[in-house]
């Protein structure tokens, strides 16, 4: 992978996160602080869409199987780092909910890197036979 799909790759990544971040600070108290069965079926939904964004992503870019760890991983980076930030300082960022749920959140975000970083590894493993 050149460099130019990179930094393209990392600049999307970067407009997800902070998409999503703008979307759970205003929505978020009706993703996670809501009854269980309505927390749990979102907690399911969230990875399976975000892994088909992803998807999508490396699709329309023409991303060879065998990189699809390399691509998701940048794609991801920019959310992670700053994910990292914002559940430090959840106050700040995400004044809406209550700090609570921010345990919550931080669960939604590691499930959805988890499925889409486990998708990504086990595309690149099998093109690799």
């Amino acid at each position: 992978m050149k460099m130019p799909e990179r930094m393209l790759l990392l600049s999307v990544g970067l407009v997800i996160w902070i998409l999503g971040t703008i979307y759970y600070a205003y929505a978020g108290r009706r993703v996670l602080e809501t009854t269980p069965a309505q927390y749990w079926v979102s907690f399911a939904i969230s990875p399976i869409i975000s892994a088909a964004l992803c998807i999508l992503i490396l699709r329309w870019r023409h991303i060879a199987p065998s990189n699809w760890a390399v691509a998701m991983l940048l794609l991801a980076i920019p959310g992670m780092i700053g994910e990292a930030i914002v559940l430090s300082n959840l106050r700040t960022f995400m004044p809406r909910i209550q700090e609570a749920s921010g345990g919550r959140y931080g669960a939604f975000l590691l499930a959805t890197y988890a499925v889409v970083l486990g998708i990504a590894e086990f595309v690149t493993l099998r093109s690799l036979r």
